[in-house]
């Protein structure tokens, strides 16, 4: 028994021998960039434990497993992306570990068309930058990109008044009217979001973001007739991992950024973001003694990836973004004489009203309206998406719900007086859609994608609101004789208005398919079809309420003159076949020439905003509907990589549009949102030329300049700019008042002729305490020729070209980042956005861009 016991002891002192040697033997190895040159300090760890060490300067390491294999090596390094690599078994030849680099610009994937993909082998206008690229730069949602990509033009006032365009096409310019599909189409995690709103709100651990210029309309689910924003998230990992960011900035600028992910069970794995923002506002109302056009937002995303097979992945998503800024006043920005009559003119409105005009001074960021500002909103939704590998290709099936909530109040007359007192277009979106595609390879030379995609939306308009005030009486009298003098009775339209509850049903289906068949030897042909049907049935029903409570029939009839009843149900549908056709020639892995000719379609639009009136004071039914917009699209592209590290790409194309659908601004109370109207022919041609250079890890540079030439081929019908406001013409001998005028040949709103960007970021190698990193700095700028501000080309209403300069400096290594930045830098004053106020009397209002702001961002990974 003592035998058996005493072999028992020396067995297991043997076994916990071996386990001691092999779990002490070391594990070497070098770790090698692509073209075999040593990664010099990177980290390597084993994973799932706390176990890690620093290569040396050579890229050699020794670390102890103290574990069985097999296991994984997680090594990371600053400027390379995170790889594991499994250990099978121990060796005692050194292993050799390849390292990607991050920044490799001429190796950029891409999913635009569905399947992964080298940027350069796309024959598609992309400018792709990374989610990390775009936080560094502070364009921490899409308003801020427009910097960095010049052909990308972004408008808001509000979040809901936003125009996002590409190429100067997409939406309508100025005030944001709902009967209208954007022609950008945004997709979040392949996701599309119908509401301009969703610009406004923060990235959340954003992975990349490809700006597609030109039709997409056979690639993507909902038909884009100037191009797509495709953003993908950073997808839930095994491997727990974290990282958090916190910026502190001038205007008490408080950024705050966090994720988290991590398995939850075996192939289930789950990731949490959360982003917050808040900064004081930039322009002092001295009435109120408050500040304005701050910011006060919050956003959540989670997601559950589930991976039970290497064929199999569902995504599971679901995200809620909360903004209750201090509103986004606009700053009075001028005067300007009509051709109304000297009674008609804002400076003797005002001064009948015993108001001193103030002194014009937009840029002393000061305002005295005597409404509060306010625009808040919450948008979110919950996705489902399904990737299933069959052959070659993956079939996908994404399930979305989304939903807007938009809560505003404005003074819409910009001043202390109590004119149009009140403006608030409360509304509440939800959308549905369902897509399912199949991407993929279909033999060594043919590939593409083939999908079906139906979009429901129902948009409410809840008892939105125009109301005026005691003072309005003044702006809308015409004369101080006969009938009109009845305008100043007393209280005749002190807190008279209206409220508009409307219900917009939409529904749009569509199937599209493109191939991309190389015929023959590094020539590829790529024709694309896509079949759409577009439905809106419309219910607007608009009630006054207020003002002095008469049977008089002569104040009534006045009363009616400013708002009146309206109430109409329209339904309207069409269809349309349209696609394209690409020529690629790809001789070398250096070269790829394009040339495309496409077709494209916006879906019919209704009017919401309220109709003008005709002669009888009834609504105009004839302008509810706006006739679809159909797109016919030139494009030549060359895409080159002259030498390593070098990327210089070139693209010219034209644009027709037949029947643009276009915003109007009506000197009618009624219609103070403005309504849509078709220009019968519209032109935009450019030409683009982008760049970017890589020297090692040391200098990075991009440059990137658009030539845009856009203006209406005809436009008959037009709308009056506000100084031609009361224009009267000689009709049959009679002179009489018009509405409208031939803008035929005028520039189109918006579209800056010359748009510049570029940047540059050198790094050198460094430590920071015990911390090994990259000591950088980088700046980026930009520039925008001048543009018009109105629909209708303007003498008043146009933006002045403009420059900014941006600048970042500080350490970046592969745990902690810390930097210094600053955002306009020279502190230049300028426009984003020039409109009429309402009721055209000759005052004018402006969107300020930011003023220079600067702070201080830290960021920890672990």
């Amino acid at each position: 028994m003592k035998h058996k016991y005493l072999s028992f002891l020396i067995l297991l002192t043997l076994i916990l021998s071996a386990t001691f040697v092999f779990a002490q033997s070391p594990i070497t190895g070098i770790i090698k960039r692509a073209d075999g040159a040593p990664v010099p300090r990177a980290t390597v760890k084993i994973r799932g434990t706390n176990i890690s060490v620093s290569a040396d300067d050579k890229g050699a390491f020794s670390i102890n497993s103290k574990q069985e294999a097999p296991f994984y090596l997680q090594v990371s390094s600053v400027g390379y992306k995170p790889q594991d690599f499994q250990v099978l078994k121990l060796q005692n030849t050194p292993l050799e570990l390849t390292l990607v680099e991050d920044a490799l610009l001429d190796q950029i994937v891409v999913t635009s068309r569905r399947r992964s993909e080298v940027l350069q082998d796309v024959p598609i206008a992309i400018t792709v930058i990374g989610g990390q690229a775009a936080e560094n730069a502070g364009a921490f949602n899409v308003n801020r990109l427009k910097e960095l990509v010049p052909s990308v033009q972004l408008y808001a006032s509000n979040a809901r008044n936003t125009t996002l365009n590409i190429r100067g096409l997409g939406s309508t310019f100025g005030l944001t009217n709902d009967g209208i599909d954007p022609g950008v189409g945004f997709y979040v995690d392949g996701v599309y979001q119908a509401r301009p709103a969703a610009t406004s709100t923060d990235f959340l651990d954003i992975e990349q973001i490809e700006i597609l210029r030109g039709p997409q309309g056979t690639l993507f689910g909902k038909n884009t007739t100037a191009g797509a924003f495709n953003i993908t998230t950073t997808k839930p990992t095994q491997v727990p991992t974290a990282k958090a960011e916190l910026s502190f900035g001038n205007y008490n600028f408080i950024q705050a950024k966090t994720s988290i992910s991590g398995g939850l069970a075996k192939n289930l794995a789950a990731k949490l973001a959360i982003s917050g923002t808040q900064r004081d506002g930039t322009i002092y109302n001295t009435r109120e003694e408050r500040k304005y056009s701050g910011q006060n937002n919050i956003g959540i995303k989670s997601q559950y990836y589930y991976t039970p097979s290497s064929k199999l992945q569902i995504l599971l998503s679901g995200d809620v973004s909360i903004q209750h800024p201090a509103g986004y006043p606009l700053v009075i920005a001028g005067v300007t004489t009509t051709e109304r009559s000297a009674y008609r003119q804002y400076a003797k409105i005002v001064s009948d009203l015993g108001y001193k005009q103030p002194v014009i001074d937009p840029f002393s960021r000061t305002i005295n309206t005597n409404t509060p500002w306010k625009q808040n909103q919450s948008i979110g939704g919950a996705s489902l998406n399904v990737d299933y590998k069959i052959g070659n290709g993956t079939l996908t099936s994404t399930s979305v719900w989304r939903f807007w909530n938009w809560d505003p109040t404005n003074d819409r007359d910009f001043s202390e007086l109590s004119a149009l007192t009140k403006s608030q277009g409360n509304s509440r979106h939800d959308q549905y859609s369902q897509e399912i595609r199949y991407a993929g390879n279909l033999t060594e030379k043919l590939s593409g994608v083939i999908g079906v995609f139906v979009l429901g939306q129902n948009l409410k308009g809840l008892n939105q609101t125009e109301e005026v005030g005691k003072d309005q009486w003044r702006f809308v009298q015409t004369a101080a004789t006969g009938s009109q003098a009845l305008y100043s009775t007393p209280g005749l339209l002190d807190g008279f208005g209206i409220k508009t509850n409307s219900t917009i049903k939409s529904l749009s289906a569509a199937v599209f398919a493109q191939v991309d068949w190389e015929f023959l030897n590094h020539l590829h042909i790529l024709p694309g079809l896509r079949y759409t049907y577009d439905k809106k049935d419309v219910d607007y029903n608009r009630a006054t309420y207020g003002g002095l409570q008469t049977s008089d029939a002569a104040l009534l009839a006045l009363k009616a003159a400013v708002y009146a009843n309206q109430q109409f149900n329209i339904s309207t549908d069409n269809n349309n076949l349209s696609g394209n056709i690409t020529l690629s020639y790809r001789p070398t892995d250096k070269i790829n020439a394009y040339g495309t000719f496409s077709t494209a379609y916006k879906p019919v639009g209704v009017n919401v905003g309220g109709l003008p009136t005709t002669s009888n004071g009834q609504a105009d039914l004839s302008l509810a509907i706006v006739k679809p917009e159909y797109v016919e699209h030139y494009e030549l592209g060359l895409k080159t990589k002259p030498v390593k590290g070098l990327i210089v790409n070139v693209t010219g194309f034209n644009t027709d549009i037949k029947d643009y659908q276009t915003n109007v601004q009506s000197p009618q109370l009624g219609v103070n949102r403005g309504y849509l109207a078709n220009a019968e022919k519209v032109k935009v041609r450019g030409l683009e030329v982008d760049g970017s250079l890589q020297l090692e890890r040391f200098l990075t540079v991009n440059a990137a300049v658009a030539y845009l030439d856009g203006k209406y081929v005809k436009f008959t019908n037009a709308p009056l700019p506000l100084e031609e406001t009361g224009h009267t013409e000689l009709i049959n001998g009679v002179s009489t008042q018009v509405a409208f005028k031939d803008a035929s040949g005028g520039r189109l709103p918006g579209i800056s002729k010359w748009n510049v960007s570029g940047g540059a970021e050198f790094s050198t190698p460094g430590n920071l305490a015990t911390k090994i990193g990259r000591y950088f700095i980088a700046a980026d700028a930009s520039y925008r020729s001048g543009y018009s501000s109105n629909p209708t080309p303007s003498k008043v209403l146009n933006v002045d070209g403009y420059s900014l300069l941006n600048a970042r400096a500080g350490f970046k290594s592969e745990k902690i980042s810390i930097f210094v930045w600053s955002r306009n830098i020279a502190n230049k004053n300028y426009y984003e956005q020039l409109q009429a106020a309402a009721g055209n009397s000759g005052l004018y209002a402006g969107v300020l861009g930011d003023p220079r702001t600067y702070g201080t961002t830290l960021r920890y990974s672990f």
